[in-house]
């Protein structure tokens, strides 16, 4: 079988060296190993090279006598693995070096194993404190985001990046066409899982991260997993019976499921441009016997695939630079790049103004993002209003002061992921 520590390399390989998301990575490597506590601890070790990744990579380049280039790479992300599990974790240090090592071997390196021995032995010798010479290094964070986030948040942008680097809790929405909140948390409780009530009307917050197969009735689609601030998506949109409701960029489908949840008598639209994401939309409506017409189209382009009416509320959860939820996903900062987030925002611009030309005179759009930055967010809102005549901001209660431009949260506000929200209702002249 093969050895944990090279599974880990090669999910990171593929983050670092060829930008692939570690949510695809990951489960790649993870069909190699048959024990749970092995794919954990396989997670672990790649969520936690992410979240720490330029002080690793500092210390591996003060013991190396050149850096490892073209083929050797994959050594450069086993040696990020080894000093990974001597800084940050309780595994034996000479368990973590001698498996390391071994990584090295079924790599088909024989010739390095001697320097990642070499190499690690070294570092375990002098456990010296990780670099925090640059800000890049004290908050293991690349300095362009850094940069944007002391702009969006002077007061307190060193506790946006530090929520980055949490763990995330594990977020339940109640099915409430399969039972009350009150309910659900009885049920829990019943089974000694703690959980409490949260803001919106449905979410649940686990006191610790549970297996959904442990949950009451979850393969029933009792509750689904989903975090609290993507939870307040249908909540805001608040579809009535009958409309005509469009879910503009509806992949994985926590939402589509959601609105049907709240209102099951709308007919609802779900089209994503990823044809394979679509696939998962269909197997959570699957889960909670809720049906959707679902479409593979861009919401950039709605005549191509479209030729009904108007819709009476659209739900745009815009592809964005995703910075809201780091915690969950900590290999953003690596593949995210400075000028994503413009190519992010004319984007955005392109699918909003597409969107509200197919809504109904008197609808409303709900325009989400899981970014915490102004240019996709606020600024994003701000250029759309001062140009669309029949365009009007619905302030939400739930804003922080009544002359925000929407509503945003950051990561960790009530525990829950950074996300922006803002409704705009269409004139009826």
């Amino acid at each position: 079988m093969m050895n944990l520590r090279a599974l880990a390399a090669k999910a990171i390989f593929e983050v670092l060296e060829k930008g692939v998301s570690l949510s695809v990575a990951l489960p790649e490597q993870q069909k190699h190993l048959t024990s749970g506590k092995d794919k954990a601890l396989l997670a672990e070790l790649c969520y936690g090279v992410m979240r720490t990744l330029p002080q690793i990579e500092k210390r591996i380049s003060e013991c190396l006598e050149k850096p490892l280039k073209g083929k050797q790479r994959i050594i450069h992300q086993l040696l990020i693995v080894g000093c990974y599990q001597l800084y940050f974790t309780r595994i034996p240090s000479h368990a973590a070096i001698s498996e390391t090592a071994e990584a090295c071997r079924q790599l088909k390196f024989e010739g390095m194993v001697k320097v990642v021995n070499g190499v690690l032995r070294n570092i375990q010798r002098q456990l010296t404190p990780l670099s925090t010479e640059s800000e890049t290094l004290s908050y293991n964070t690349p300095g362009w985001l850094i940069k944007r986030l002391k702009a969006a948040y002077p007061d307190n942008w060193q506790e946006v990046i530090q929520q980055g680097h949490e763990r995330p809790p594990m977020w339940l929405r109640n099915n409430r066409l399969s039972q009350s909140r009150s309910d659900y948390l009885a049920a829990l409780a019943e089974l000694e899982i703690e959980a409490s009530a949260g803001l919106s009307d449905d979410a649940i917050l686990l006191a610790h991260p549970k297996d959904v197969a442990t949950l009451p009735r979850f393969y029933e689609g009792a509750a689904s997993v989903q975090d609290g601030a993507a939870q307040w998506a249908a909540t805001l949109l608040a579809p009535k019976a009958n409309e005509l409701v469009l879910d503009a960029c509806a992949a994985p489908g926590g939402k589509s499921c959601h609105l049907l949840e709240l209102e099951p008598s709308i007919k609802l639209v779900a089209v994503d441009f990823d044809a394979k994401r679509l696939e998962r939309v269909q197997q959570n409506l699957d889960r909670l016997s809720l049906t959707a017409t679902l479409i593979h189209g861009d919401a950039a382009n709605i005549d191509s695939w479209w030729q009904g009416e108007q819709f009476d509320r659209i739900l745009l959860d815009a592809p964005c630079s995703a910075t809201g939820v780091i915690r969950r996903h900590p290999d953003i900062k690596w593949l995210r790049k400075n000028h994503d987030i413009e190519e992010l925002a004319e984007l955005q611009r392109q699918i909003l103004d597409h969107c509200w030309k197919w809504l109904k005179p008197g609808g409303t759009l709900l325009y989400a993002t899981c970014s915490i930055l102004p240019q996709e967010n606020r600024d994003q809102i701000s250029a759309f209003l001062a140009k669309t005549a029949d365009a009007k901001l619905d302030t939400l209660s739930q804003q922080n002061s009544p002359q925000d431009i929407g509503w945003q949260i950051t990561p960790g506000q009530h525990k829950m992921d950074g996300f922006y929200y803002a409704r705009l209702l269409k004139a009826t002249h």
